[in-house]
């Protein structure tokens, strides 16, 4: 077994690359330049692609499993994780599944993450508390992200709320990132989602967890702002992986399209680049 973890992976390709971009694998047929477009057979010749036009270029890969499995093309997604293993073995791939479940379940969902599709670290909701994301923690070196402040609207719903019944009554997301940070954090396995498109709610995350790895979707196609992303969520002891998707995959539906998307992964590297001096 390897002793390398994800956290060093990370550490390793944000250094080696020079990067705080993670690239988002979300494959939408219908989006595909006009070569490959409404064939969902081409979901891996696709997504490879964007891979090898921006693996020098990133601190990690996330692929969504939903884009996968709605086309029937978990296959693919497979062959993509050996892909990525092969050709880019230095940067992590986060597994973006969002499960969340009753223990033997998720023994399950991480038997599917960490030994079917081979990824080295996941996203998970932590609704269900600390048995439900238990078993991920199981697998020596793994990676689990916990949903904490998410980039949608509707996370105001349920993310914003105060417990009454905690002292100080802080709100859902803010008793996420301390317990993540403190008795969840057994095996310093986890991390922790926040949106960019609140970057007031990154810093307050930082504050109650300095040292886990934040990943940072909402840059790009969902309007977050590159530099303050970086202002809040990234210091000495904890570094960040921001994310874009629609913007690096789709930068163009013609016959450029892959040096379209290493022309976004570039910029959006350099914003960032810039933001952290």
């Amino acid at each position: 077994m390897s002793s390398t973890t994800f956290l060093d992976m990370l550490h390793g390709a944000t250094a080696r690359n020079d990067s705080l971009l993670c690239v988002g694998l979300d494959p939408e047929p219908q989006r595909f330049p006009h070569a490959l477009r409404g064939d969902a057979q081409r979901i891996y010749d696709f997504c490879a692609a964007i891979v090898d036009a921006t693996c020098d270029l990133v601190c990690a890969f996330k692929p969504q499993i939903a884009y996968f499995a709605a086309h029937r093309a978990e296959d693919q997604l497979e062959r993509l994780m050996q892909h990525m293993r092969a050709n880019a073995p230095h940067v992590p791939i986060i597994l973006d599944a969002k499960r969340g479940d009753i223990g033997s379940t998720a023994e399950q969902y991480a038997r599917e993450a960490f030994e079917r599709y081979g990824a080295d670290a996941v996203t998970l909701s932590p609704f269900m508390g600390l048995d439900s994301f238990e078993p991920y923690l199981r697998y020596h070196g793994k990676g689990a992200f916990l949903l904490c402040r998410t980039s949608n609207p509707g996370g105001d719903d349920i993310q914003a709320q105060r417990l009454a019944s905690i002292e100080g009554q802080p709100l859902l997301y803010e008793h996420i990132a301390a317990q993540a940070q403190g008795p969840w954090n057994r095996n310093g396995q986890l991390g922790l989602v926040v949106g960019a498109t609140y970057p007031q709610e990154i810093e307050r995350v930082r504050q109650l967890a300095p040292t886990l790895p934040l990943l940072i979707p909402g840059v790009g196609a969902q309007g977050g702002d590159a530099a303050a992303t970086v202002r809040a969520g990234l210091t000495a002891g904890g570094t960040i992986a921001v994310n874009s998707s629609r913007a690096v995959l789709y930068a163009s539906s013609e016959g450029d399209w892959k040096d379209a998307a290493r022309r976004a992964a570039q910029a959006t590297r350099a914003a960032l680049q810039q933001a952290r001096g």
